[in-house]
This record gives C-alpha cells, sequence and structure tokens, in this order.
C-alpha cells in the first residue's frame, strides 16, 4: 500500500517536472537562453534579447474588431451574422440551399433529395407561418428587387424596410396593394438618405403605376409622420455626370449653376430632377464636352424640352448672380 502510494507519487512529480521543463524551453530562446515574448502585431514570437524569432504566422484567435470600452465589447460581440431587417425574420432562420449536394460536391441520391425537399418545404412552412409574415416576405422582396434594379445602396433597403415595417405594424396596409406600399417606402428611403430617385425611375422597375404610388406615398408620409426634405437637385448631378462619363470639372460647373439658381430663386416650382438635367447639360457646354439633349434626356428620363427651357433659366440666372 505504502509502495504503491510512492511510486504514483513519483510518477506525478515526474510528470510535472516534464511539463514544467517544456514550459521553460519554451519560454527561453533556443540560441541565448533569453526570454521569448509574443508580438500579437506580427504574429511572431520573438526573443527579447537577442531578437531571433522562435515562431511565426501564429493564429490570432481573437475577435476582427476593436473594442475600446466594456459596452462596446458587448455591442460588438455576436455569433453568427448580423440580423438585418431586409428579412421577415431578421435573418434568424435557417436557410436551406437549393443545391442537392452534400459539403463535397458529390449528388445527393434520390431518397436523399427527396429528404431534402420536403425539409426545404417545411423549412419555408416554419417561416411564414402566418399571412402578416407572409405579406412582409413577399414586400422585402420587392423592396430588394426595385433597389438592385436602380442601383441603391445598402442602408436604403434598410431604411425602407424597417418604414414598410412600420406601416404594417399600424395597419396602413387595407385597401392598398403590397407592392404601392412597397415602392412608396422605398421612395421615402431614397429620398431620406440623399439618393432620390425620380418618380418616373421608380415606375419604371414597379408593379404599380406613377399615380397609384404618388398617391400611397403621400399616405404613408402623412400618417407615419415621417419628415422627407424636398428633393435637392444637386443630389442628382453625381449620378447624371458618372452615367455620361464626363469630367469632374462639368459636375463642379453643374453645381455652381445650381448654387447661382437658388440665389435667384430659379428652383422655387421647378422639377429638381429637370433642373439637375439641364445643369449637367449647360456645364458640359461650357467645358467644351460633347453631350447632346437627347442623352442627358435619357440618362435623366425627361423631355428635350424641359432641358432647353431650364438651362436657358440656369444660365440667366448664372449671369445675373455674377458681379459686374
Amino acid at each position: 500500500m505504502t509502495d504503491s502510494n510512492l511510486r504514483t507519487y513519483t510518477r506525478e512529480n515526474e510528470t510535472e517536472e516534464e511539463t514544467t521543463s517544456q514550459a521553460d524551453e519554451r519560454e527561453q530562446c533556443p540560441e541565448c537562453g533569453g526570454r521569448v515574448i509574443s508580438d500579437a502585431e506580427h504574429a511572431e514570437t520573438v526573443c527579447e534579447d537577442c531578437g531571433l524569432v522562435v515562431e511565426e504566422d501564429e493564429i490570432d484567435r481573437g475577435p476582427e474588431w476593436r473594442a475600446f470600452d466594456a459596452a462596446e465589447k458587448d455591442e460588438k460581440s455576436r455569433v453568427g451574422a448580423p440580423t438585418t431587417n431586409m428579412m421577415h425574420d431578421q435573418g434568424l432562420s435557417t436557410n436551406i440551399g437549393w443545391q442537392d449536394k452534400d459539403a463535397y460536391g458529390k449528388s445527393l441520391s434520390s431518397r436523399q433529395r427527396q429528404k431534402m425537399q420536403r425539409l426545404r418545404t417545411w423549412n419555408e412552412r416554419f417561416r411564414t407561418r402566418d399571412s402578416k409574415e407572409r405579406n412582409l416576405k413577399q414586400a422585402l422582396g420587392e423592396i430588394d428587387r426595385m433597389a438592385s434594379a436602380l442601383g441603391l445602396p445598402e442602408n436604403v433597403r434598410e431604411t425602407a424596410s424597417v418604414i414598410y415595417r412600420r406601416a404594417l405594424e399600424e395597419d396602413l396596409l387595407p385597401g392598398r396593394s403590397i407592392e404601392g406600399v412597397a415602392t412608396s417606402s422605398l421612395y421615402a428611403a431614397a429620398r431620406q438618405a440623399g439618393t432620390p430617385r425620380s418618380l418616373d425611375e421608380i415606375s419604371a422597375v414597379s408593379r404599380v403605376d406613377k399615380m397609384e404610388l404618388t398617391r400611397t406615398y403621400r399616405y404613408i408620409i402623412r400618417e407615419l409622420g415621417l419628415e422627407v426634405q424636398p428633393a435637392d437637385p444637386e443630389n442628382y448631378v453625381p449620378r447624371f455626370v458618372s452615367d455620361l462619363d464626363l469630367s469632374d470639372e462639368t459636375e463642379r460647373m453643374a453645381r455652381d449653376l445650381l448654387d447661382s439658381a437658388r440665389e435667384e430663386g430659379v428652383h422655387s416650382g421647378k422639377s429638381p430632377v429637370g433642373l439637375a438635367a439641364a445643369a449637367v447639360y449647360a456645364a458640359a457646354l461650357l467645358t467644351n464636352e460633347k453631350v447632346t439633349q437627347n442623352d442627358v434626356s435619357e440618362v435623366a428620363s425627361i423631355s428635350e424640352v424641359t432641358i432647353r427651357n431650364r438651362y436657358k433659366e440656369l444660365l440667366e440666372a448664372s449671369d445675373s448672380a455674377a458681379p459686374a
């Protein structure tokens, strides 16, 4: 009894000594015996005395983000993909891919394909459990489709999704189509974000006509109390200049023309899209860039007559605002 206890104690001591010696070897430089330190910035372990790189390309097991206080750390900490308002369930449900292949890229057998199809069907039923969720799923898909066609950024899509959710919660949809409210939400979100699109552009990608869009838009704005400022013609200028492949000098000149027109009161009662298109056309003429009224008309989706009328007014306002 006593001998076995002694033997067990001896083995434990030997194991502890081996572990200690291995740890000491890792903490000592193999060349000079100096102390080694971990350089997290360069992912290396180096000797503090001689500078020998003991290990390199270490794996950083920490997060990819930085936090400067406890609150920020708790806010950024996450598991899985971030939630988004662009999905009816905020992206918290499971998605089953449509490809009938396994993790190695091999095709599934007939029996497995049938099983996966049943799982997809039940998963879809669980994701949309009532009419409200089905409504939301259809509307958010419509918003994403139109935003993609118009080239609108993610923040506009998120804002439009929030506006539609509010309209649904406040029971504003009865008597109005899902597509009409979704289109109005996207139009309002684009104007709020400073990346407006004209009614004609929105109508071109929407499933509702212009009359229904304007009527639903006014109703949504009024009932939700949204603060949407009048569209600024300068917000349209960068997109028109980019689509026409014009220079930065032309863009600056167009902004100057619009500033002069604002000082002279030309903006009042005029379509911001027409003013922006006319300013780009006039600026192109002043900077000797080749662009026709038809080119600008196609990009801005307005008539050439509007461009002719507005660009003359802009030039007159610029002459009036110029110092004598």
